[in-house]
């Protein structure tokens, strides 16, 4: 296993965070022609048709599969997708949701009876305290409503990611379809308990060719070629040269949405964004250092 990434892999891992991180302002285009959870349910139903006929079923337990299904589809994505509908801005978004990664080791931590490292606990106290400061400056483009919801999102993704662990090495892309389909119908009973027909029949109508090129590119784009394409980087390459890249979807996230919506960047953003991603950073960075200062 290569520890260097050439170029092209290097730029394919780049192009995978920068789907990932992009990905918020796509979402954020298509919830003006559509509601969330009729959003959401199309972006599953379209991972699932056609590649459930090509892919076959991984060696897991329909529970499994249920279950993750359930965490990632109604949890995250559902959530996801209403907070953005007004509550929260596409770039805080895509960097809140990334403190997903110390609910799973809360959770990780919990069922093996460990305790968190002193490092462990100053990332956590670095991300909480850029938290703390979106929660001081929320306003019109960004509510406390919204940043609950997206924690709660957060909370989900980290109960999916145990879930997955569980499942043991499958086709990550095969295992992503399938339990796509635990996550439409009660998505699709949301969409009509909540949202019901009329909007339903409304957003449909209003869609066009790039709302539909928005679901595409949640299910194809952000599904498919994304956890394709990172599961080939990983079974090429250590984690700990892989891995890393994924602190570059905030910045994707932020800055396309700077750029492509016009979202401002004052001080206090920038500050949350460093505190949580120095948090995140710390968090995932510390352990490869520590491996390689024991070993000299």
């Amino acid at each position: 296993m290569h520890s260097t990434l050439p170029l092209r892999h290097f730029l394919l891992a780049l192009a995978v965070v920068a789907v990932w991180g992009t990905n918020f302002v796509v979402i954020k285009l298509a919830l003006g022609h559509m509601p969330p959870l009729l959003f959401a349910t199309l972006r599953f139903a379209m991972a699932v048709l056609p590649a459930i006929f090509f892919l076959p079923r991984p060696a897991v337990s329909w529970r499994n599969l249920a279950a993750y299904g359930l965490l990632i589809g109604v949890g995250q994505f559902g959530l996801l997708f209403v907070a953005m509908n007004g509550h929260i801005s596409p770039g805080l978004a895509s960097l809140v949701i990334q403190v997903q990664v110390f609910f799973t080791i809360g959770l990780a931590m919990r069922l093996s009876g460990e305790r968190l490292q002193p490092v462990q606990w100053l990332a956590l106290v670095l991300a909480t305290g850029g938290i703390a400061t979106i929660v001081m400056h929320t306003d019109g483009s960004t509510t406390v409503l919204g940043l609950g919801l997206i924690l709660l999102a957060a909370m989900s993704w980290a109960g999916g990611n145990i879930v997955s662990r569980k499942a043991g090495q499958v086709n990550m892309v095969a295992y992503v379809v399938w339990s796509s389909v635990f996550a439409v119908p009660p998505l699709l009973a949301l969409t009509l308990a909540v949202e019901g027909w009329d909007a339903v029949a409304t957003g449909l109508r209003q869609a066009d060719a790039g709302t539909w090129a928005a679901v595409a590119w949640q299910a194809w784009g952000n599904s498919l070629f994304g956890y394709a394409a990172w599961g080939w980087l990983l079974a090429r390459y250590p984690a700990a040269t892989i891995t890393p890249m994924a602190l570059l979807v905030p910045l994707f996230g932020m800055g396309g949405s700077a750029l492509m919506l016009g979202e401002g960047l004052p001080a206090w953003k920038l500050i949350a964004a460093a505190l949580v991603m120095g948090g995140l950073a710390l968090n995932l960075l510390w352990p490869h250092l520590r491996a390689r200062l024991m070993a000299r």
